[in-house]
Protein backbone atom coordinates (compact mmCIF):
# COMPACT_ATOMS: atom_id res chain seq x y z
CA UNK A 1 0.00 0.00 0.00
CA UNK A 2 3.04 2.48 1.00
CA UNK A 3 4.71 1.66 -2.76
CA UNK A 4 1.16 2.75 -4.36
CA UNK A 5 1.09 5.49 -2.34
CA UNK A 6 4.83 6.80 -3.10
CA UNK A 7 4.05 5.70 -6.97
CA UNK A 8 0.94 7.95 -7.22
CA UNK A 9 2.92 10.68 -5.66
CA UNK A 10 6.05 10.29 -7.56
CA UNK A 11 3.55 10.44 -10.37
CA UNK A 12 1.97 13.47 -9.58
CA UNK A 13 4.72 15.68 -8.60
CA UNK A 14 6.24 14.34 -12.22
CA UNK A 15 2.76 15.52 -14.19
CA UNK A 16 2.60 18.82 -12.25
CA UNK A 17 6.65 19.47 -13.10
CA UNK A 18 5.40 18.77 -16.83
CA UNK A 19 2.89 21.11 -16.77
CA UNK A 20 4.64 24.13 -15.08
CA UNK A 21 7.84 23.23 -18.09
CA UNK A 22 4.51 23.50 -20.45
CA UNK A 23 2.69 26.54 -18.97
CA UNK A 24 6.38 27.97 -18.78
CA UNK A 25 7.47 27.61 -22.59
CA UNK A 26 3.71 28.63 -23.20
CA UNK A 27 4.65 31.92 -21.38
CA UNK A 28 7.35 32.63 -23.00
CA UNK A 29 6.47 32.31 -26.52
CA UNK A 30 3.52 34.31 -25.72
CA UNK A 31 5.68 37.07 -24.44
CA UNK A 32 7.90 36.76 -27.25
CA UNK A 33 4.44 37.04 -29.47
CA UNK A 34 3.59 40.29 -27.28
CA UNK A 35 6.76 41.67 -27.85
CA UNK A 36 7.07 41.45 -31.58
CA UNK A 37 3.52 42.83 -31.76
CA UNK A 38 4.31 45.89 -29.55
CA UNK A 39 7.76 46.55 -31.66
CA UNK A 40 5.93 46.13 -35.06
CA UNK A 41 3.40 48.66 -33.69
CA UNK A 42 5.87 51.14 -32.73
CA UNK A 43 7.05 50.80 -36.33
CA UNK A 44 3.63 50.97 -37.87
CA UNK A 45 2.75 53.81 -35.22
CA UNK A 46 6.17 56.06 -36.23
CA UNK A 47 5.77 55.50 -40.06
CA UNK A 48 1.96 55.91 -39.73
CA UNK A 49 0.31 58.26 -42.12
CA UNK A 50 -3.17 57.19 -42.64
CA UNK A 51 -4.30 58.60 -39.87
CA UNK A 52 -4.07 62.42 -41.60
CA UNK A 53 -7.07 62.54 -42.88
CA UNK A 54 -9.58 61.49 -40.57
CA UNK A 55 -10.77 64.45 -39.60
CA UNK A 56 -10.42 66.20 -43.19
CA UNK A 57 -13.43 68.95 -43.71
CA UNK A 58 -12.54 67.72 -47.75
CA UNK A 59 -15.81 66.79 -49.53
CA UNK A 60 -15.79 62.72 -49.44
CA UNK A 61 -15.76 61.83 -53.64
CA UNK A 62 -17.21 58.05 -54.68
CA UNK A 63 -15.56 57.22 -57.37
CA UNK A 64 -12.69 54.87 -58.46
CA UNK A 65 -9.18 55.52 -55.86
CA UNK A 66 -6.13 53.96 -55.54
CA UNK A 67 -4.25 52.48 -52.53
CA UNK A 68 -0.97 51.93 -52.10
CA UNK A 69 -0.08 49.47 -49.14
CA UNK A 70 3.07 49.60 -47.32
CA UNK A 71 4.81 46.75 -45.03
CA UNK A 72 7.16 47.27 -42.55
CA UNK A 73 9.94 45.60 -42.64
CA UNK A 74 10.36 42.83 -40.23
CA UNK A 75 14.57 42.93 -40.19
CA UNK A 76 13.89 46.11 -38.01
CA UNK A 77 11.52 45.30 -35.62
CA UNK A 78 13.69 41.64 -34.91
CA UNK A 79 16.65 43.86 -33.98
CA UNK A 80 14.70 45.98 -32.08
CA UNK A 81 13.31 43.31 -30.14
CA UNK A 82 16.94 42.18 -29.37
CA UNK A 83 18.33 45.49 -28.58
CA UNK A 84 15.42 46.30 -26.04
CA UNK A 85 16.08 42.45 -24.27
CA UNK A 86 19.51 43.38 -23.52
CA UNK A 87 19.05 47.29 -23.29
CA UNK A 88 21.45 48.09 -25.71
CA UNK A 89 21.29 52.18 -26.68
CA UNK A 90 21.41 50.75 -30.54
CA UNK A 91 17.23 50.08 -30.21
CA UNK A 92 17.25 53.81 -31.74
CA UNK A 93 19.51 52.83 -34.63
CA UNK A 94 17.91 49.19 -35.91
CA UNK A 95 16.50 50.99 -39.06
CA UNK A 96 19.70 52.61 -39.66
CA UNK A 97 21.73 49.41 -39.26
CA UNK A 98 19.27 47.33 -41.70
CA UNK A 99 19.27 50.24 -44.15
CA UNK A 100 23.29 50.53 -44.25
CA UNK A 101 24.03 46.79 -44.00
CA UNK A 102 21.42 46.68 -47.38
CA UNK A 103 23.35 49.48 -48.62
CA UNK A 104 26.69 47.54 -48.48
CA UNK A 105 25.08 44.28 -49.47
CA UNK A 106 25.46 41.98 -46.44
CA UNK A 107 23.31 40.37 -43.35
CA UNK A 108 21.54 42.91 -41.45
CA UNK A 109 22.22 40.64 -38.34
CA UNK A 110 26.43 40.72 -38.62
CA UNK A 111 26.86 44.38 -37.62
CA UNK A 112 24.72 43.79 -34.31
CA UNK A 113 26.24 40.33 -34.13
CA UNK A 114 29.86 41.76 -33.62
CA UNK A 115 28.68 45.00 -31.77
CA UNK A 116 27.22 41.86 -29.16
CA UNK A 117 30.53 39.84 -29.53
CA UNK A 118 33.08 42.92 -28.85
CA UNK A 119 30.79 45.24 -26.35
CA UNK A 120 27.65 43.65 -25.38
CA UNK A 121 25.68 46.27 -27.23
CA UNK A 122 27.59 48.91 -26.67
CA UNK A 123 27.71 48.70 -22.85
CA UNK A 124 31.57 48.14 -22.64
CA UNK A 125 33.24 50.79 -24.81
CA UNK A 126 35.93 53.16 -24.84
CA UNK A 127 34.16 56.58 -23.01
CA UNK A 128 32.79 58.85 -25.78
CA UNK A 129 33.87 56.48 -28.66
CA UNK A 130 30.34 55.05 -30.19
CA UNK A 131 32.73 52.36 -31.07
CA UNK A 132 29.84 49.12 -30.10
CA UNK A 133 32.26 47.04 -32.63
CA UNK A 134 35.79 46.92 -31.47
CA UNK A 135 36.79 48.68 -34.80
CA UNK A 136 40.41 50.20 -35.01
CA UNK A 137 40.86 49.54 -31.49
CA UNK A 138 43.91 47.52 -30.77
CA UNK A 139 46.47 48.35 -27.98
CA UNK A 140 46.20 52.03 -26.88
CA UNK A 141 44.44 52.79 -30.24
CA UNK A 142 41.04 53.57 -30.12
CA UNK A 143 39.06 54.72 -33.05
CA UNK A 144 36.29 57.61 -31.65
CA UNK A 145 33.03 58.35 -33.64
CA UNK A 146 30.93 61.51 -33.81
CA UNK A 147 27.85 59.47 -33.16
CA UNK A 148 26.35 55.96 -33.43
CA UNK A 149 25.07 56.84 -36.80
CA UNK A 150 28.38 57.13 -37.58
CA UNK A 151 30.53 54.63 -36.47
CA UNK A 152 27.52 52.45 -38.16
CA UNK A 153 28.32 54.07 -41.38
CA UNK A 154 31.59 53.79 -41.21
CA UNK A 155 32.06 50.05 -39.58
CA UNK A 156 29.15 49.09 -42.48
CA UNK A 157 31.43 50.55 -45.26
CA UNK A 158 34.49 48.81 -43.87
CA UNK A 159 33.24 45.47 -43.42
CA UNK A 160 32.15 45.64 -47.07
CA UNK A 161 35.38 46.84 -48.22
CA UNK A 162 37.87 45.20 -46.38
CA UNK A 163 36.24 41.93 -45.99
CA UNK A 164 33.13 41.05 -47.82
CA UNK A 165 34.55 42.29 -51.36
CA UNK A 166 38.13 40.71 -50.32
CA UNK A 167 36.14 36.96 -50.23
CA UNK A 168 35.78 36.93 -46.24
CA UNK A 169 31.86 36.32 -46.24
CA UNK A 170 31.98 33.86 -42.93
CA UNK A 171 32.47 34.73 -39.20
CA UNK A 172 35.53 32.21 -39.44
CA UNK A 173 37.49 34.16 -42.23
CA UNK A 174 36.61 37.68 -40.93
CA UNK A 175 37.86 36.66 -37.77
CA UNK A 176 41.22 35.82 -38.93
CA UNK A 177 41.24 39.63 -40.03
CA UNK A 178 39.30 41.18 -37.12
CA UNK A 179 40.61 39.73 -34.29
CA UNK A 180 43.43 36.99 -35.58
CA UNK A 181 44.33 36.67 -32.20
CA UNK A 182 41.37 35.35 -30.58
CA UNK A 183 40.00 31.57 -31.31
CA UNK A 184 36.58 32.19 -30.23
CA UNK A 185 35.35 35.47 -31.96
CA UNK A 186 33.50 33.60 -34.45
CA UNK A 187 31.81 31.25 -32.19
CA UNK A 188 30.17 34.53 -30.63
CA UNK A 189 29.39 36.18 -33.90
CA UNK A 190 27.45 32.83 -34.97
CA UNK A 191 25.91 32.32 -31.80
CA UNK A 192 24.78 35.95 -32.10
CA UNK A 193 23.58 35.51 -35.96
CA UNK A 194 21.62 32.48 -34.85
CA UNK A 195 20.02 34.14 -32.24
CA UNK A 196 18.89 37.22 -34.44
CA UNK A 197 17.42 34.40 -37.06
Amino acid sequence: MLKKVGFYLISFILVLLFNFYIQSRIIEKTNHVIAMNKTLEEIENDNNTAGQFNFSSAPFETGPFKTEIKTSDGRAANLKIFFRRHGSVLYDFAEKIVKESDRNGFDYRLLPAIAMQESTLCKAIPVDSHNCWGWGIYGTTVTRFDSYDDAIETVAKGIKENYIDEGLTTATKIMARYTPSSSTWAFGVNTFLKALE
